[in-house]
């Protein structure tokens, strides 16, 4: 009887004990409440000092939270391709963490090349439990600026030249890294479309142009992704900063598109104090991005949302109500991640994440061109492969710009294919030529000695020589990530491939016949020698599994199914932007600001292509297989379309060849009569669909009015105007299957 009474008042105590506890919680803390009351609840309990402190930086990659409150610190990484190794507090220098090696996942060029938003998906998953293991809250990353020039040294960050194949692909990456309880950044908003003067130039663009090409990525995120974050961008937009921008922040991204998540500027984004309290800045980084010599005792806070804001509020020129907004949106987002008791608690270099890497890598690789089917290598024919070229072994993954990575492993193409090959060919490496013979960037090493002292006359006889021996031959070149290639600040000084590459290709095709050129970069390149090369392949910065997926493609262990997200022009002059003008733009007069005003307006891509009737080298949309497809008649369930209706579109697609592959069917639309001019054709819908050999498959596309719809910067709204429209099946930009005739009343 004791022991029950006993039992029972301590079951009273703990009852008690619970029941105060949850009325002792503050609503902030309290999970079971909705998140906005939790924002207002946080925000009373606030001083004035503790919501300036929120709203910038501390260190290189962390914001202050409220220790008081218990409210975490914010902690940023840089993406977009792998989860950057631990710099210092107040530097730039390596932490020397030994436990901050990554997966380097391939660059978002390569992602758009799979044309598949599952790939999206799990790259967005694992990218982010990776960001999550090393609790992360922000992942600086995806980037979706639109590809204008071939000369930008940071195309490779993005997802090409297509506003909808990017806006299809971000939201599931956006979607994939928050599932893990981490936000993505989406970057850089916006028209940041060059990296020279990018601190400097102001981008003259109509509005049709901007609403049409280079925001609808940004739009998608925001309203189907649902991201978190958005990073301003350099450059500057009626002569106002990106990142405190009232016309993109506040007008558009915020009204318009009523984005509730946090703006963080870019690092060293942020110039002046009255445009970031009142035109959108929400999250200042960067600034005085040397550590502490600028400065007081803190250059922290003399950011220009620091005490430069908290004088001016005390000095009644300000009120709070922009702070508090501020601080209501990094609540917002502290909710959704550090303070999210329910988020995963992700992982990091694990052998899913390496096959994640691998897989993708292999979906977004292009075979641009196959005479006399020379892929796959058939190893019945080959017992010696020549190997030519400094791409075969130089790391890609240190390098870039702020994308550089420490990585766990980094399988280079020469290791992969002899990996592949072993017992059955016998691989052979000459240089061939040299280019960048350094491998260090931010303080990661790449340990890798690529000097060499000899004279490119001897490289090439050394190639030359080789490859007469061989059954194969096998160039690895293209680009890398040294300043003026493929790197962040500095754009490239030319369409053509650097290092004397055309004349070691020319030379090469003189003496064998089963050359394949893997070019390796994430931007087009000149080919001059296109026509004495039976094989080419894109292969872009495929990340540490870059040997063995390129391996797998060329020896036919995998079907190559990516095509381009962007196109490969013959020159220069063939790029609207540099035909037109303004690239890079024009310095105004006694003023540290380049005006570079957007000429093409709309027609970007194959949108100019089209509309001057120029063939590329190789078109927007383009990717050859090991297999054959064949297109079928497309057909309508209407002919006619309302306001509000909607019109299903079929075509039947065959694999006609002997193995199995996978077709990206191309839907675009094309406007017959217009008050406005258009494009001739614009992507409206595409499809990856898996056929066995033999196999047919009926692939649908559902359109409606937006399919058809052009911006009226008049009006500032979408218009789709009553009458004939033509939808076109196409493999390509230029290889078109079918058309059909429908009409909107």
């Amino acid at each position: 009887m004791k022991k029950q009474i006993l039992l029972g008042a301590l079951a009273f105590v703990l009852f008690a004990s619970v029941s105060a506890q949850s009325v002792d919680t503050p609503v902030y803390l309290d999970d079971t409440k909705p998140v906005e009351l939790r924002v207002e609840d946080a925000l009373s309990r606030m001083t004035l000092e503790e919501k300036i402190a929120m709203i910038h930086a501390q260190s290189k990659f962390c914001s202050p939270g409220v220790s008081r409150l218990g409210i975490p610190e914010i902690w940023c990484t840089d993406g977009p391709h792998g989860i950057r190794p631990e710099v210092l507090w107040d530097e730039w220098d390596q932490a020397g963490w030994t436990n901050d090696s990554c997966v380097a996942f391939p660059a978002l060029t390569c992602l758009a090349a799979t044309w598949n938003p599952d790939m999206a998906l799990l790259y967005g998953k694992s990218i982010g439990e990776e960001a999550r293991y090393r609790n992360k809250t922000i992942l600086l990353g995806p980037g979706v600026n639109i590809y204008r020039t071939p000369l930008n040294g940071r195309n490779f960050e993005y997802m090409g030249e297509d506003p909808y194949l990017s806006s299809k692909m971000v939201v599931p990456y956006v979607q994939g890294v928050q599932s893990n309880g981490v936000a993505a950044c989406v970057k850089h908003y916006a028209l940041n479309n060059h990296e020279v003067n990018r601190h400097t130039t102001n981008v003259i663009v109509d509005d049709r142009a901007l609403y049409e090409i280079y925001l609808p990525a940004f739009k998608a995120a925001v309203q189907e992704g649902h991201a978190w974050s958005i990073m301003g961008a350099y450059n500057l937009y009626k002569d106002q900063h990106c990142c405190h921008n009232q016309y993109l922040l506040n007008d558009i991204l915020k009204g318009e598109w009523g984005f509730d998540g946090v703006v963080v500027s870019d690092w060293g984004g942020t110039h002046d104090t009255d445009e970031a309290i009142t035109n959108g800045l929400d999250l200042e980084f960067g600034s005085w991005t040397n550590g502490l010599s600028n400065g007081a005792s803190n250059a922290y806070d003399n950011y220009y949302l620091a005490k430069a804001y908290l004088d001016k509020i005390k000095s009644g020129k300000y009120t709070t109500k922009e702070l508090d907004e501020k601080v209501r949106r990094i609540l917002r987002l502290s909710f959704r991640t550090t303070m999210n008791r329910n988020r995963p608690f992700g992982s990091m270099g694990s052998p899913e994440h390496f096959d994640a890497a691998r897989t993708i890598a292999e979906e977004g690789i292009v075979l641009l061109q196959n005479k006399g089917n020379v892929l796959p290598i058939d190893l019945n024919k080959a017992s010696k492969i020549a190997v030519i070229g400094e791409n075969a072994l130089k790391m890609m993954t240190v390098g870039g710009g702020s994308s550089s990575l420490k990585v766990k492993h980094e399988i280079s193409p020469l290791d992969g294919l002899k990996k592949r090959v072993v017992g059955k060919a016998e691989v052979l490496f000459a240089r061939g030529y040299v280019g960048d013979a350094s491998g260090e960037y931010n303080g990661v090493v790449t340990g890798q000695d690529l000097s060499d002292n000899r004279s490119p006359e001897e490289l090439i006889a050394e190639a030359v020589s080789l490859a007469k021996e061989c059954d194969y031959v096998i160039f690895f070149g293209g680009l890398n990530k040294s300043a003026g290639q493929d790197c962040e600040d500095a754009d490239r000084a030319q369409l053509g491939l650097p290092y004397g590459q055309d004349q070691l290709i020319e030379a090469l095709s003189k003496v064998n016949k089963n050359l394949i050129v893997v070019n390796i970069s994430g931007n087009a390149v000149a080919m001059p020698w296109v026509k004495s090369v039976p094989s080419i392949v894109q292969a872009w910065f495929l990340g540490s599994e870059a040997g063995s997926a390129i391996a797998s493609v060329l020896l036919g262990d995998v079907n190559p199914s990516g095509k381009l997200p962007f196109t490969f022009p013959v020159c220069l002059e063939d790029v609207g932007a540099h035909k037109l003008g303004e690239y890079p733009g024009v310095k105004r007069e006694n003023e540290n600001i380049w005006d570079a005003k957007y000429n093409e307006g709309i027609f970007v891509g194959y949108r100019w292509l089209d509309k001057e009737n120029i063939k590329p080298l190789f078109a927007f949309g383009h990717g050859l297989s090991y297999t054959q497809f064949e297109y079928g008649k497309v057909t309508l369930d209407s002919k006619e379309m309302t306001q509000d209706g909607k019109i299903v579109l079929t075509v039947p697609v065959t694999n006609i060849g002997k193995r199995e592959g996978a077709e990206i069917v191309q839907l675009y639309i094309c406007d017959k009569k217009s008050s406005l001019s258009r494009p001739e054709k614009e992507l409206k819908g595409f499809c990856k669909v898996k056929l066995a050999a033999g196999e047919t498959k009926t692939v649908s596309f559902t359109i409606d009015k937006s399919s058809l719809s052009f911006f009226d910067d008049k009006q500032h709204k979408w218009i789709a105007e009553p009458g004939k429209f033509e939808a076109v099946i196409a493999a390509s930009a230029e290889d078109i299957k079918s058309k059909t005739v429908f009409e909107l009343k």
